[in-house]
């Protein structure tokens, strides 16, 4: 006695209606959402006050000429080196880094001058350091 029939077909799945669903949330979702500008990026930019602070006694100043040569307290460096630099800030503090550094630098003295500068007193462990500007006339 044979209970089996002869072709058996196998089963399908019809996966249009799957298709169809995920095209619709796709589309629906592709419309709900918000775009959002990731490349702007709004800054407030800090304000310099009016009002000059008076001179302490106790800051350093370093100047940097255009050329690159340093002076603190109006005594004049013999070279451009940092270690020159060093010396000078350690002699002229005594080994005090509370006192404030401000540097003068020229406007057409190089980036790296003036770094390099920053660079010599932030490793003797000044945290007081500024940089001095001027401004500028008010236009009328």
């Amino acid at each position: 006695m044979k209970l089996q029939s002869g072709n058996r077909e196998e089963p399908e799945v019809n996966l249009t209606s799957l298709i169809d669903v995920v095209l619709l949330l796709l589309v629906f979702f592709m419309v709900s959402t918000t775009f959002v500008k990731e490349s702007e990026v709004k800054i407030r930019l800090p304000q310099a006050e009016a009002n000059v602070p008076s001179a302490k006694s106790d800051v350093i100043e370093i100047a940097v000429s255009a050329t690159g040569s340093y002076t603190v307290n109006q005594q004049s460096l013999v070279n451009s080196r940092a270690d020159t630099l060093r010396r000078a800030l350690r002699k002229v503090s005594a080994g005090d880094t509370s006192s404030a550094i401000t540097i003068r630098a020229d406007a057409d003295a190089k980036h790296q001058h003036v770094v390099t500068a920053m660079d010599v007193a932030g490793r003797l462990g000044f945290v007081n350091i500024n940089i001095a500007t001027t401004r500028e006339p008010a236009a009328e």
